[in-house]
């Protein structure tokens, strides 16, 4: 394992390269490039990736920096945000393993759109825009399954701002906890994701004073157990129950 100077979309960041994982050994069989990994044997793409380090809360793309690449998630866990009205933060969303960061801004934007943060010491694999770009006009395949990436990502997209929009706040909340359930699964009971409660705010659209109060009326009802940051469904079926309505499984 060696250090080098990495140039990201973020600021220059000296990060620790990790020279023994390769696409072919990679376990993320959900990854567009592991899914297409034979058409890439020897290619550019393949050869002159980086694998990154980032620190628990290290930020790793930097809102309106130049988009020169993506990142897939190796392992670990990130949170996604753009900064709103006053310098508030929204999370936009949540990724793990296999997932893709910054392809929002990728051949249609010069900029990010959001920035990311680790939420625990992850890994990371990082792909120029020069080579994704190559790769997807020499690979008809690859290039159709970043298609439909990008249509299921537009699809729930549109039906997230629709069911957000016809929440109340409490369903809201549900469905962020709902939402880590889903994605993250859970560790001895409790939610395999800890978030502060501004987090759980920010992702739901609300603040963290309300967010507060709900999780207080969810532990009075029996519904949710918490210890700390630590947050423990007691009946997953009740709560996607109270909004069965909305489809909460359109963002999984």
């Amino acid at each position: 394992m060696q250090t080098r100077t990495i140039h990201t979309p973020t600021t220059i960041i000296r990060k620790r390269v990790i020279d023994n994982t390769s696409c072919f050994s990679c376990e993320n069989s959900s990854c567009l490039i592991k899914k297409n990994l034979l058409a890439f044997d020897g290619s550019k793409l393949i050869t002159e990736k980086n694998n990154l380090r980032c620190k628990k809360g290290q930020q790793f793309i930097m809102e309106g920096a130049p988009v020169n690449g993506l990142f897939f998630v190796l392992k670990g866990k990130v949170k996604v945000f753009r900064t709103g009205i006053n310098g508030r933060e929204q999370i936009v969303r949540f990724a793990k393993e296999g997932e893709i960061i910054g392809h929002r801004g990728f051949g249609t934007e010069e900029h990010y759109s959001i920035g990311a943060i680790a939420l625990e010491d992850t890994r990371l694999c990082y792909f120029s825009k020069q080579n994704l770009q190559e790769a997807l006009l020499s690979n008809p395949r690859f290039a159709y399954d970043f298609m439909l990436f990008y249509a299921n990502e537009l699809n729930r997209s549109e039906s997230k701002v629709k069911t957000i929009s016809q929440m109340t706040v409490r369903e809201r909340v549900i469905d962020t906890l709902l939402y880590i359930h889903r994605k993250f699964g859970d560790i001895k009971g409790f939610l395999n994701l800890p978030l502060s409660r501004k987090e759980y705010a920010d992702y739901a659209g609300t603040t963290e004073e309300q967010v507060i109060r709900i999780f207080s009326t969810l532990k009075r009802e029996k519904l949710i157990t918490a210890n700390g940051r630590r947050i423990a469904i007691v009946d997953v079926q009740v709560l996607k129950n109270e909004i069965s309505e909305h489809h909460f499984y359109l963002d999984s």
